[in-house]
């Protein structure tokens, strides 16, 4: 009997352990907080848990600069705690994916402790990616190249005889340095770190900055800066380097080597891979290598009919070229949430949002949800897997309002405070619409604050109430996985008006019409088609309205 993998249509759930659940009244999320709420998830419908860091870390870029990859965080409990997590989640039929950071560590992590109290040319600095200066004092950078979070991606450091020395790079915060992945030791200890959470039973990991562990030799200058994604990610000498397809065939040896009997490739690897073209993103994915990568492509694409046909159908060609299910993603911590991202106007071509601030333009909240649920009916048709962001099912939107104080995420203060950075979209999620901090812990304190507006978003206000936005999301599972649409086939349908998106999925299962209109125009529905579901009520003439998607069975 042929086995289809589980993780080939699965839907994935990213929980941010800080705002999630709050069980001890600290105003952190935390590993029991988590536990505790599960039954949401295996009620909602998805397949598995994507957990954000929870690693020992002093918290300089929430978790992402990793002190111990070995251990839990005590803001976020222990590893007993992380045991009984994974046992509850399992239980429930849930899978357990975690985050690893293999292209940085804390600068707390003990091997960049020993390299700076170690000389030039030692072991210990050999792990991290250390250079003389330019000019004849070594005062000058080695390069040119910038941080992603702002200002310079090199900082120098004093000798432990006092004087000033050589510089390393954190294409990040100087809190983060980079590995020098051209070191065997490096490949031996992430390794090994793999190891130690896949004999704890999770199920997969997903690879932070995959696409950043190899640079370019000689590490040269560039001109395009760090950014550079507009039509090859590659032409910057940091990103997409061809060595990193080396690491990632090893670590695909690694964790199929955990496959359980009689489950094909059950332990994944998901490659966070901000790489353009799409070409060159599914390298990632071939045969022998990660099983997905986030197609960030399509997140980016405007809501704009010509624009979402054009991406859809490049992204599911490129999977398909490397026999590889495409994997669909519209929120996550990093980027504006789409109930406020979709509420701006929608301009032909690519872009990422990274924060809205209070003094910035503000989205239309009512456009926004609006078109963010219909985008989302469209996506959980598609092909292939999708990952969801944890309220998005709520509907929550980018909390644009947080006082500067209250910010901390690095890209602000790097910047200082031109970026509003991504604390907006990592706001505590609201469970109970009367309780202190909205449920999410059991007293007032939350480590960001959470707009007024989240009481009546949530998840109490939104269970079993029709046309809520968790109902809907619920109601939208449930019928993926009974006609398995993530493992259908997709035909483009003819006969629309070009300002909607019509196509049918059709797997063995069935067949699902999907039709969204983003014209301002109603559009008739198909003569006989039953609807299944809808991302907002038809008119009162029984036309779909505008930015509204419909599934139908015809």
């Amino acid at each position: 009997m042929t086995i289809t993998p589980w993780w080939r249509d699965a839907v994935v759930y990213q929980i941010y352990p800080r705002s999630w659940a709050d069980s001890d009244g600290d105003g952190i999320g935390d590993l029991p907080g988590i536990t505790a709420r599960l039954p949401h998830l295996a009620e909602l419908g998805v397949d598995a848990v994507w957990l954000s860091p929870f690693y020992t870390s002093p918290q300089h870029d929430a978790g992402y600069d990793v002190a111990d990859y070995r251990d839990v965080d005590p803001i976020f409990g222990t590893l007993d705690d992380f045991d009984v997590l994974a046992a509850r989640a399992h239980e429930l039929g849930l899978r357990i994916v975690v985050d690893i950071v293999p292209n940085h560590s804390s600068s707390e992590h003990a091997w960049f402790k020993a390299a700076l109290t170690s000389p030039p040319g030692s072991p210990e600095r050999a792990r991290y990616v250390f250079r003389d200066g330019r000019g004849a004092s070594g005062a000058e950078p080695p390069n040119n190249w910038v941080s992603m979070f702002g200002g310079p991606a090199w900082t120098r450091v004093t000798e432990p005889d006092g004087t000033p020395g050589q510089w390393y790079l954190h294409l990040f915060d100087t809190s983060q340095p980079d590995f020098d992945w051209s070191n065997p030791q490096v490949h031996d200890e992430l390794e090994d770190v793999l190891r130690f959470w896949l004999d704890r039973g999770v199920d997969g990991f997903r690879i932070d900055v995959a696409h950043g562990l190899v640079k370019a030799d000689g590490l040269p200058d560039t001109d395009l800066g760090l950014d550079a994604a507009n039509d090859a990610t590659a032409l910057a000498p940091m990103w997409d380097q061809p060595g990193v397809h080396d690491i990632y065939r090893r670590w695909r040896r690694l964790v199929d080597s955990y496959a359980r009997s009689g489950e094909d490739a059950d332990r994944i690897l998901c490659a966070e891979a901000w790489v353009l073209p799409g070409e060159a993103l599914a390298r990632y994915v071939r045969s022998d290598e990660l099983h997905q990568s986030f197609n960030f492509e399509h997140l980016m694409t405007p809501w704009l009919a010509d624009d979402q046909r054009a991406a859809i159908s490049r992204s599911l060609a490129q999977a398909a070229s490397v026999g590889a299910p495409q994997t669909w993603v519209l929120s996550n911590h990093d980027v504006v949430r789409h109930a406020s991202r979709l509420g701006f106007p929608q301009q032909p071509g690519l872009r990422r949002m990274e924060g809205i601030g209070a003094d910035d333009p503000q989205p239309d909240a009512a456009l926004g949800l609006r078109r963010a649920r219909a985008a989302t009916t469209v996506m959980l048709a598609l092909p292939g897997s999708a990952y969801l962001f944890q309220g998005e099912e709520l509907g929550l939107p980018e909390a644009t309002g947080l006082p500067d104080d209250a910010r901390q995420d690095p890209t602000f203060a790097r910047t200082n405070g031109v970026s509003p950075g991504r604390d907006g979209c990592r706001v505590p999620v609201p469970w109970e619409s009367d309780a202190p901090s909205f449920g999410f812990g059991p007293g007032e304190r939350s480590w960001l604050p959470q707009p007024a507006e989240f009481g009546d978003l949530a998840v109490d206000r939104q269970r079993r109430v029709p046309e809520s936005t968790l109902e809907l999301y619920t109601a939208l599972l449930d019928l993926r996985r009974r006609h398995r649409l993530g493992r259908g086939e997709l035909t483009w349908l003819d006969g629309y008006p070009d300002e909607v998106i019509a196509f049918r999925t059709t797997s063995a299962d069935g067949a699902v019409t999907v039709l969204a209109n983003l014209g301002a125009a109603p559009v008739d529905l198909p003569p006989g088609a039953t609807v299944i579901a809808s991302s907002a009520p038809l008119r009162p003439d029984g036309a779909l309205g505008t930015d509204q998607t419909v599934w139908l069975l015809a």
